[in-house]
């Protein structure tokens, strides 16, 4: 249970930090390719949308996000969370933005832009978990 507590903070700052780099991904830097003709017909009408499923995902994505960082946790600060955003970023950003490449008519240069900033978002996020998650450390053996 104490460690569900050293979760939280982690958590909570994931989910945040992710929603914020949805939009800016998504809303601001690949907002107007998204509008465009030859994309415009994929996306839901306003009136359909089902944002709130995002908020969903992000809350289950963040907590398991930051669970499994804990449970490799090494201390070893930033660089554990760069090299566990990596691979997490490899692991999710490739197979999304490839196969959404293979299955729809998307541009090359979405399905590449959605995997370099995939690649970016999970860094960062693992950047958060290796510098929040501080986990009681067990007391080293006394010397004899």
């Amino acid at each position: 249970m104490n460690n569900l507590k050293k979760l939280l903070l982690p958590f909570v700052v994931v989910y945040v930090v992710s929603m914020i780099l949805n939009l800016l991904i998504h809303g601001v830097i690949l907002g107007s390719t998204y509008e465009s003709p030859e994309l415009s017909d994929m996306m839901r009408p306003a009136e359909e949308s089902k944002m709130w499923i995002h908020f969903i995902v992000g809350i289950i994505f963040s907590f398991f996000f930051v669970l499994i960082f804990s449970k490799g946790y090494e201390n070893r600060g930033i660089m554990q969370g760069v090299r566990y955003g990596l691979y997490v970023g490899l692991m999710v950003a490739t197979p999304m933005a490839y196969s959404s490449y293979a299955a729809y008519q998307i541009p090359y240069s979405l399905a590449l832009q959605w995997f370099i900033y995939g690649l970016v978002y999970y860094i960062i996020l693992g950047v958060i978990a290796g510098l929040l998650y501080k986990p009681k450390l067990a007391a080293a053996p006394a010397a004899s």
